[in-house]
């Protein structure tokens, strides 16, 4: 069984999206040649093309419309045992993009199965990197437009209206200081004045009420809007990212509160919190990632969403937000070494360092969470990517 491809010639109709092939076939059987229209980015089946005899073959493929790359497989078969190509024989591939309305022909080789999915492994890989950051940049307009209405919604019909995402972060830090400072007299190693332990505390809470309104979201997130899932247009995969980038502008406004709590108890901003934006990129970075990762189970397993919340609340008190890091003198040395480890406890140490303590947070975890936080990312996307094209069906 073998099959050997001559004289081909490929032409392309860029406005009608027509594709025109013609080759003459060699093969020492008498097997029928057909072609596959496949989506290039999702490995899809479009279309199973029209039979025809060995010798001299024509084919006219009309592309889709919709924006992609595409690949057609043209290969003989036996009708009942399957294609040459699955069986590792060479195959005619032709692979064409659509954007805008027009078509452009990528590349046309005679291959192999085998060295189609040694290329397309490598090429995943390279995409993993990219394509999150593509897909954010692509549909920045977007998330923007739907970050807003997320925000300004929930306090849509009050008479504070957008007012109140200053007025909430400062209600709560003054609830806070009443429980705390006035009725506990609790204090904070360090810093042992009356608003000591409420600023501590909130420095703490500011990166943690960002990750967990976006992680404990995420498992519901598709469900929620699936009726945007099931609209072939619409860019699903901006749904995860929309809570993280929801939570940040709400930290912001946190921050700004508590910098002018600073201003009042201090007298002054530390200059360290120039350091901020190096705790908040990887602080986005992990979020993003579990959010994507989160989302797309939830969208299978429908008790994550009830799950989440007992997780958060573990991992809230595992981390030193209401405590100091002191009080793990009474574990194990072995438990303190793996809380140390928690993600959230870099995150805490960090904003205390350049809000409170005027020093830049430590290099040392600062790195090794950047790593931490871009392999999330990366990963959280690409797990989220691949499962996409099953949300409505389990929807």
């Amino acid at each position: 069984m073998s099959a050997a491809y001559a004289n081909t010639k490929i032409a392309l109709d860029p406005a009608a999206l027509q594709l025109h092939v013609a080759f003459e076939l060699q093969s020492d059987a008498a097997d029928p040649v057909s072609y596959h229209l496949y989506d290039a980015d999702t490995g899809t089946v479009i279309l199973d093309g029209p039979r025809a005899s060995p010798g001299h073959i024509q084919f006219e493929i009309e592309l889709p419309a919709e924006n992609g790359r595409y690949q057609i497989w043209i290969s003989p078969l036996q009708e009942g045992a399957g294609w040459y190509y699955e069986r590792d024989l060479p195959f005619l591939l032709v692979e064409a993009e659509v954007a805008g309305g027009r078509a452009r022909l990528i590349r046309t080789v005679i291959t192999r199965r085998s060295a189609e999915r040694r290329r397309q492994v490598l090429r995943s890989i390279g995409r993993a990197f990219v394509y999150p950051f593509l897909t954010i940049w692509r549909n920045r307009s977007l998330i923007r437009v739907m970050v807003r209405r997320e925000v300004l919604g929930r306090y849509r019909g009050s008479f504070g209206g957008s007012f109140w995402t200053v007025m909430s972060p400062l209600l709560l830090i003054l609830t806070y200081f009443f429980v705390f400072s006035v009725v506990m007299r609790s204090t904070f190693p360090g810093d042992p004045s009356r608003a000591g332990y409420v600023l501590y505390f909130v420095a703490g809470m500011l990166p943690w009420l960002a990750f967990s309104e976006a992680v404990g979201r995420a498992p519901t997130v598709v469900i929620d809007h699936r009726n945007f899932v099931k609209k072939l247009v619409f860019a699903v995969e901006t749904l995860p990212f929309n809570l993280v980038a929801g939570g940040l502008v709400s930290e912001f406004f946190a921050v700004l509160v508590f910098c002018v709590i600073l201003l009042a108890i201090r007298h002054s901003v530390p200059p360290t919190i120039l350091w901020l934006p190096a705790l908040v990129i990887p602080q986005v970075l992990f979020t993003a990632g579990l959010a994507w990762f989160l989302a797309a189970l939830g969208a299978f397993l429908r008790d994550l969403g009830q799950l989440i919340g007992f997780i958060l609340t573990i991992w809230f008190f595992i981390s030193p937000i209401c405590y100091p890091e002191q009080s793990w003198s009474v574990l194990p040395r072995w438990a303190v070494s793996l809380l140390a480890k928690n993600p959230i406890c870099i995150l805490v140490r960090g904003y205390r360092a350049v809000l409170l303590e005027r020093h830049p947070p430590a290099f040392g975890p600062l790195w090794k969470f950047w790593i931490l936080a871009a392999a999330v990312f990366i990963i959280g996307h690409a797990w989220f990517y691949k499962l996409r094209k099953s949300f409505a069906d389990m929807i």
